[in-house]
């Protein structure tokens, strides 16, 4: 505790005195927490154990998480994890983060990974950063959408349609089956099989898409319901059934979703409960109502396109920095544009198109709006710095070389004879709603002010720590090299 307390000590005289620098730890990780957890013994070792963990400064402010903008601008984290009580987390707490971590530098991308650690209890908060220590790798799923149905990814495997065009089949597969068996079921049975499915496997991981509010699943569309209590979520059977966790990490990622990532400042909200009932130790989830689906479903296209390769966060980071790119394509003047949720459903549509086209001149595609829409709507709980990973079917196709020569960065990509240029792509994942992806890489360590050095013609995303190399139709057993100008 000694430590800990010089730590925070530490950090309050370097605010005082405006030290420009990177935050300390071994990965550059700050723990942003409010004042009303540091009034509160039980919650401040969740806290004191993210510190210890990672080495981490501490931030606090009083009122809103706006108030640590100087603080992260003078740290300048690679990570940051909020620690907040479920009653103080809401849609805007998460729209917030998301516009906070993009104003550190000049630059228009995220400057760290972050997340949100909590739970019904303090008890449920400290059990995300305890199950999180290790490197997990993703072996069993159950899954309720068309997407990753085949399976691949996975040992063990179910999955069913919760979709509202035509549920009813599902299927399976295990270490005996090669390839999942499709059945077909009475649509008002699909929650049964869906329980019985989650009991039998132990889920490493779970993928949702179907209708949902902060505190219901529905499962299939209309039909079936998860509800969530106290805590903890129960299948609404004529007689109440509540589900068990389980006793090791687990990833729910609600990719298509509306609203189940949005605490709404209630301890009995579907997002509680999946983080404390059913012990997920990373959730991905939506915040608002959801259409466009870019977002959600882009940051799954990412893990799975880079399986083996990307841990969770950092798939949620990259496709977030490649929709960034791509409205900056389109018009710079659309970052400055924040869709106006506040308007309420009935206006924000007009809202939306008068705000940008002041901004831009002109009037949105259905694109433009869907990806500003989406930009500042999905969440990851959980601690950012988790190693956890989709298990690769195949061996990977190339590896990836980093090295540092003096101004320049030089990353190397060498493919073998395993490489699929379709799958680098997204394997076609839910591509009404993501086309194409590209190549994307997470640098090992931060790099400050990369530039595409001259004499090449890549077409780059970069930024201190990522690259995003687009339209390379790379090739079986070649080796590509990307320079980068760099400051020492």
């Amino acid at each position: 505790m000694v430590g800990i307390m010089r730590r925070y000590l530490f950090l309050i005289v370097f605010i005082i005195f405006s030290v420009t620098g990177w935050a300390k730890g071994k990965d550059g990780y700050v723990v942003a927490t409010s004042e009303a957890v540091r009034a509160d013994a039980a919650w401040m070792k969740v806290v004191d154990a993210l510190v210890k963990k990672h080495k981490a400064d501490v931030i606090f402010y009083k009122e809103n998480i706006g108030e640590l903008q100087k603080p992260l601008r003078q740290l300048r984290p690679r990570f940051v994890a909020f620690v907040e009580k479920p009653e103080f987390l809401n849609r805007e707490y998460v729209m917030e983060g998301h516009r906070m971590s993009r104003r550190v530098d000049e630059d228009i991308y995220a400057d760290y990974l972050w997340g949100i650690i909590t739970g019904f209890s303090a008890e449920d908060a400290m059990r995300l950063v305890d199950r999180s220590r290790e490197p997990f790798l993703i072996r069993t799923a159950l899954n309720t959408t068309c997407e990753m149905s085949d399976g691949k990814y996975f040992t063990r495997f179910a999955f069913m349609n919760d979709g509202s065009n035509g549920p009813g089949w599902w299927g399976e597969k295990n270490e005996t089956t090669k390839e999942t068996q499709h059945y077909q079921l009475n649509k008002w049975r699909i929650l049964d099989k869906w329980v019985e499915k989650y009991k039998e496997l132990d889920p490493d991981l779970l993928v949702t898409s179907s209708h949902a509010t902060e505190h219901n699943l529905e499962m299939p569309f209309s039909v079936g319901n998860l509800k969530a209590d106290a805590g903890r979520l129960y299948a609404d059977f004529m007689t109440r059934e509540y589900l068990n966790g389980t006793s090791h990490p687990r990833v729910y990622f609600a990719a298509g979703n509306c609203l189940i990532g949005n605490v709404d400042n209630d301890p009995n909200s579907m997002a509680v409960g999946w983080l404390s009932g059913m012990n997920a130790t990373a959730m991905v989830g939506y915040v608002v109502t959801t259409w466009y689906g870019r977002n959600g479903w882009g940051g799954l296209k990412y893990w799975a396109a880079n399986a083996g390769r990307l841990t969770l966060a950092q798939a949620i980071y990259l496709n977030q920095q490649d929709m960034l790119h791509t409205e900056f394509g389109w018009y710079p003047e659309m970052l400055t544009v924040d869709y106006p949720f506040s308007a309420g459903a009935f206006a924000e549509d007009s809202e939306f198109k008068k705000l940008f086209r002041q901004a831009t001149g002109n009037l949105p595609t259905k694109d433009q709006k869907g990806f500003v829409h989406d930009r500042d709507v999905v969440v990851l709980y959980g601690d950012p710095a988790w190693d956890v990973k989709l298990k690769n079917p195949a061996p990977l196709g190339y590896k990836v070389d980093f090295k540092m020569k003096g101004k320049q960065c030089v990353v190397t990509i060498i493919t073998n004879e395993y490489f699929d240029g379709a799958l680098m792509k997204g394997g076609k994942l839910k591509q009404e709603h993501v086309t194409d992806i590209p190549f994307a890489y997470y640098f090992p360590k931060r790099v400050a002010n990369p530039r595409l050095a001259g004499g090449q013609k890549w077409d780059i995303a970069v930024a201190e720590d990522f690259l995003l190399l687009y339209n390379c139709d790379f090739e079986k057993n070649k080796k590509y090299t990307i320079v980068l100008d760099i400051n020492e």
